[in-house]
C-alpha cells in the first residue's frame, strides 16, 4: 500500500470512528444528585409545583402560557413522579414537596486527542496538512441540554434532593423524546438510597 492510500485509508477509519463516538455520545446522559441524608424519602407522598417556578425556560418572554419546553418538562416529571408512587397534590392543598426544575441550553467544546490510533503519525510532515498534526487533534463543538430538578420538603422549606441531567442535543432546543430521556435519567436516581444508613 502506498503512503497515498495508507493516509487515505486511515482518514476514512478516523472519520467513522469519530462519527461512531459522536453517535453513542447522544444516547448518554451524564447525572449527579446530592441531597440531604437527614431525609426520610420514603414519607413523601405528596408532591406539586414549586409555586414560583418560572413558566418560560427558554428565556423568552411568556407571560400566561408555557413555552414547549416547559410542557414537556413538566409531563415528563409528572410520568415520573407517578412511577414512583408520588400522587400530584389537590390544588389548595400542601403537598409533602415541591418539584422545582430549570433548563438551558448551550454551546460546548470537547478536544479530541491527536490521533485516534494513539501514536501521533506526523502526517503533515509527510503531506502538507493533514487530519492529525502530530500529537495534536481537534475540537468538537455540539449543544449541550442540563435539566435541575429539585426536591423541596414543603413544610421545612429547604432543599431535600436535587439531580442535573447533562446531554448532548441534536438541535438547539430540547425534542420530546430528549426531554423525557433526560429527565428519566435524572429521576431514576430518585429516590437516593443512604448507603451511610
Amino acid at each position: 500500500m502506498n503512503r497515498i492510500t495508507h493516509f487515505l485509508a486511515l482518514g476514512a477509519t478516523s472519520l467513522s470512528l469519530a462519527l461512531g463516538l459522536a453517535a453513542c455520545t447522544t444516547s448518554n446522559v451524564g447525572v449527579a444528585t446530592d441531597f440531604d441524608h437527614s431525609v426520610n424519602f420514603r414519607n413523601y407522598r405528596t408532591w406539586a409545583w414549586y409555586p414560583k417556578q418560572a413558566n418560560d425556560t427558554e428565556g423568552g418572554p411568556a407571560r400566561g402560557y408555557e413555552s414547549f419546553t416547559d410542557q414537556r418538562i413538566r409531563a415528563a416529571v409528572a410520568t415520573e413522579l407517578a412511577k414512583k408512587s408520588l400522587t400530584e397534590a389537590p390544588a389548595g392543598t400542601v403537598p409533602d414537596v415541591y418539584v422545582a426544575y430549570s433548563v438551558r441550553v448551550e454551546n460546548k467544546q470537547q478536544m479530541s486527542g491527536g490521533s485516534p490510533f494513539g501514536y501521533g503519525y506526523p502526517y503533515g510532515g509527510f503531506y502538507g496538512r493533514g487530519m492529525y498534526p502530530y500529537g495534536g487533534g481537534g475540537v468538537y463543538n455540539y449543544k449541550a441540554g442540563t435539566v435541575v430538578i429539585d426536591v423541596v420538603d414543603a413544610r421545612r422549606k429547604e432543599l431535600a434532593w436535587r439531580g442535573t441531567g447533562q446531554a448532548q442535543l441534536d438541535k438547539n432546543n430540547l425534542s420530546e423524546p430528549e426531554t423525557f430521556r433526560i429527565v428519566n435519567s435524572i429521576l431514576g436516581a430518585y429516590p437516593p438510597t443512604d448507603q451511610r444508613r
